[in-house]
């Protein structure tokens, strides 16, 4: 088995659909992979295109145990005085990156535009996301580094 960091780069959003009726929304999201969340902050003001430009890092096993290779982005719209308004969601598979990272000791998928799909299953904009996943460890498997025995004196 494979472990290693999978880093997230959220970059930000563009067209989301806008939840409040006076002013501009506030997205944030929560990025979920198997039992691991994350929060980005706040984009205060910034309406239906935010930008975020964070990164995040999760522990990632391949093969692993089950099979739920996904991130998921539930993207949220902070509200002050009620509960936060649920904006969309948008799913990236992560299995074949994984795969080839876990023999390659690295993998990534470029920055790209996902598509955001509110609770109706309807088009609710796009964010753009990339992911890198590098191998931790074993580095040093099998490299002879040598001993007192090996010096010259």
């Amino acid at each position: 088995m494979a472990t290693g960091i999978m880093e997230v780069l959220l970059v930000n959003g563009k067209g989301l659909g806008d939840t409040d009726f006076f002013g501009h929304m506030d997205p944030y999201v929560l990025i979920q992979y198997k039992d691991q969340e994350r929060k980005s902050i706040v984009a205060r003001g910034q309406g239906s295109s935010p930008s975020w430009n964070e990164k995040f890092s999760f522990r990632a096993d391949y093969p692993g145990s089950g099979d739920n290779f996904k991130l998921i982005f539930k993207i949220m719209d902070k509200d002050t005085f009620s509960t936060d308004d649920y904006i969309g969601h948008a799913t990236i598979y992560v299995k074949d990156l994984l795969a080839v990272g876990a023999e390659n000791g690295t993998a990534q998928l470029q920055t790209s535009k996902y598509r955001v799909v509110g609770a109706d299953q309807k088009y609710r904009g796009e964010i753009q996301v990339g992911v890198t996943f590098t191998r931790k460890g074993e580095q040093n498997k099998g490299e002879k580094l040598g001993g007192w025995k090996d010096s010259n004196f």
